[in-house]
């Protein structure tokens, strides 16, 4: 059955389950009719004290207030930006400086170091709103083609893109996320993404619409192994939702399979590329589980292809296929502006109901990489692939020089920039490393200013402590080399390409 409104149909379940546990961690739990609360007297709440249709921020990381905040405000019909609690500064700055935002939802203590003329609602605030009784407002909440939400991604120029997600978009994701993946109601998914990252969205929503249970994975279990591996079994989770990276680390430990973790029945990968070896390993391990890898921009709404794996799809191919595309989309695939025909590669290009309608105040990044055809909104992915005759996509690397690390989309030409901003660089080019196809670190080929270090270790230090101040930590490179200038082409551009082939031919 189809889905025609997100909120009508997650607050149905504080009527016919207002017991079921919405959300649990190790340290709170919360029932569909405290989700229920809570959003509605945020909602009543922002009725009125902000302009119509003007998009917030939520600030914080996996905790019930935040889901309780993305669902008041869609009800009081704005857009949510979801922001990390520990993003850079500079970061924060510039999301605001694009969004413009009419609030800011503070679930954890908005940082004093970042003055701002946009309200900020403290985390006492928005506790006293959740739990007093408030009289009831008429609602307009999100729909159709307004935005649900805004995710900000890299950008080239080292200002962030907004990615803005309709609640169209988002039925068209979670309608097909429901039908194709054997989900069921009341069950239990991993939340581990955090929610400035879409991958979110593939726990939050299908949980929350189908009577299911959140449970928070926090960074500081993910940071140590040892807390990790003892806190799997416990889990009791059956729906996997993560990176492939996050995988190969739980994948060390021995005991993580079915015989100590039964309750496991899907996986699903999204974010980057799975890498077969992990595929295989855990195909050995989970041999009755529905392991799924899933392909999608943030800019298609979390996901639009799929291929539940097995033996003998790992066996016919190298590389593992990104997928069937989803019914209400069309994947087509142009070398030179032209359409290739089956098995050859080219850039994929999605159309299709749940393509974004563009960057928040970004017409020019929106021109370049969204466009109409057919009636129908489509985006040039800049990933290079090629589909099969009977219609099976497989991954062919980036176009350009946009990669994946861990799950996390970044611009080179981003870290570039602010790169060149700490005072210790006069220049700089970052290229990946490659290892089985997939991105294994970034590597800074840096020409330095006069500085005081005797080692170059002191000044890769040095380095990536300045550039933390700016970028997130998952931008940071690992490897740096310092040349005395950078290489060049016959025309005078730094030439990156040379520099990515010496990086990888080692």
């Amino acid at each position: 059955m189809q889905m025609n409104d997100v909120m009508t149909t997650i607050d149905a379940w504080a009527q016919k389950a207002p017991d079921q546990l919405a959300y649990q961690s190790e340290t709170a739990a919360f029932t569909y009719a405290e989700l229920k609360q809570y959003s509605d007297h945020l909602a009543y709440h922002l009725t009125d004290r902000i302009a119509p249709k003007a998009p917030v921020v939520v600030f914080g990381e996996l905790e019930f207030e935040m889901l309780a905040s993305f669902l008041g405000a869609s009800k009081a019909g704005h857009a949510y930006i979801p922001i990390e609690s520990t993003t850079p500064q500079e970061r924060i700055e510039l999301i605001l400086n694009v969004a413009q935002p009419a609030l800011i939802i503070s679930v954890l203590p908005w940082p004093e170091k970042i003055v701002t003329e946009i309200p900020v609602l403290t985390p006492t605030e928005l506790a006293q709103i959740f739990k007093t009784t408030a009289a009831a407002k008429p609602l307009t909440p999100v729909k159709e083609d307004e935005n649900y939400y805004i995710i900000f991604t890299s950008g080239t120029t080292g200002v962030p893109k907004g990615v803005q997600i309709s609640h169209k978009n988002l039925l068209s994701f979670l309608n097909w996320d429901l039908a194709d993946f054997g989900i069921t109601e009341k069950m239990r998914f991993l939340s581990q993404a955090p929610y400035s990252f879409d991958l979110s969205v593939m726990s939050i929503y299908p949980a929350l619409t189908t009577g299911g249970t959140l449970v928070p994975m926090e960074k500081a279990v993910i940071n140590d192994f040892k807390k990790l591996f003892a806190f799997l079994p416990k889990l009791d989770i059956e729906v996997w939702v993560s990176t492939p990276s996050f995988m190969d680390i739980c994948l060390m430990e021995p005991t993580f399979d079915a015989k100590h973790v039964p309750s496991l029945k899907i996986f699903q990968f999204c974010g980057e590329e799975l890498p077969h070896k992990t595929a295989t390993e855990l195909l050995k391990r989970f041999p009755h589980a529905g392991i799924f890898n899933t392909y999608g921009p943030t800019e298609a709404t979390v996901a639009i292809s799929q291929i539940k794996l097995t033996p003998e799809v790992l066996a016919q191919y190298d590389r593992v296929p990104i997928g069937y595309v989803k019914a209400d989309t069309e994947v087509q695939i142009l070398s030179e502006g032209q359409l290739v025909t089956a098995d050859q590669i080219g850039e994929l290009i999605i159309k299709g109901p749940s393509v974004s309608k563009g960057y928040m105040h970004n017409p020019e990044k929106t021109a370049k990489a969204f466009f109409e055809s057919a009636g129908q909104p489509a985006y040039k992915t800049g990933d290079a692939g090629k589909m099969t005759a009977d219609g099976l996509l497989l991954y062919d690397g980036r176009i350009d020089f946009q990669v994946k690390l861990h799950g996390f989309r970044i611009e080179l030409e981003d870290i570039d920039h602010h790169l060149e901003k700490v005072s210790y660089v006069k220049q700089a080019a970052v290229v990946p490393k490659y290892q089985n196809h997939k991105v294994q670190q970034l590597v800074a080929y840096v020409v330095a200013n006069e500085n005081p270090f005797e080692k170059t270790f002191q000044l890769t230090k040095a380095i990536k402590e300045e550039l933390a101040q700016s970028v997130m930590d998952y931008m940071i490179p690992q490897r740096f080399v310092y040349l005395d200038q950078l290489p060049r082409t016959a025309n005078g551009k730094i030439d990156r390409k040379g520099i990515l082939n010496e990086v990888n031919s080692k």
